[in-house]
């Protein structure tokens, strides 16, 4: 991770990543608040979307033989237009992530793909040492 001195540092996370060969890229689809029979949870409430999304995204990372800690970038898809609603989800986001603080975008979005979705999570990760 790498942080920018000239860049301001109130931002939560690094400005930009490095990922150095040998690695193993996974990029993730978008993770939704679905639970495991496909339906939204939390219907419009973005913070508890935002945990089912981190968890499930865990669960697609962790079937790929990666972790949070691997997660080189993210973006954070909100769907809407109120700053509190964005910054409550990033929250979530960034303690799931704890010490670990990956370059990230945080978007406010008109509608996500599945019905009363507020969230959604990609990202790309570099596994190492494997063999």
């Amino acid at each position: 991770m790498i942080r920018a001195p000239a860049l301001s540092d109130v931002a939560e996370y690094a400005y930009a990543a490095t990922v150095e060969p040998p690695a193993r890229l996974v990029y993730t689809a978008g993770a939704c608040p679905l639970d495991a029979e496909g339906r939204t949870v939390s219907p419009g409430d973005p913070v508890g979307q935002a945990r089912q999304v981190m968890a499930n995204l865990e669960t697609a990372l962790a079937a790929a033989g990666a972790r949070l800690t691997d997660v080189v970038k993210t973006t954070v898809y909100v769907a809407s237009s109120r700053q509190a609603d964005l910054v409550a989800v990033w929250e979530v986001v960034r303690d799931a992530f704890g010490d670990h603080d990956p370059p990230s975008t945080l978007l406010g979005v008109a509608v996500l793909g599945y019905s009363d979705q507020l969230v959604e999570v990609e990202a790309v990760a570099a596994v190492r040492g494997e063999g």
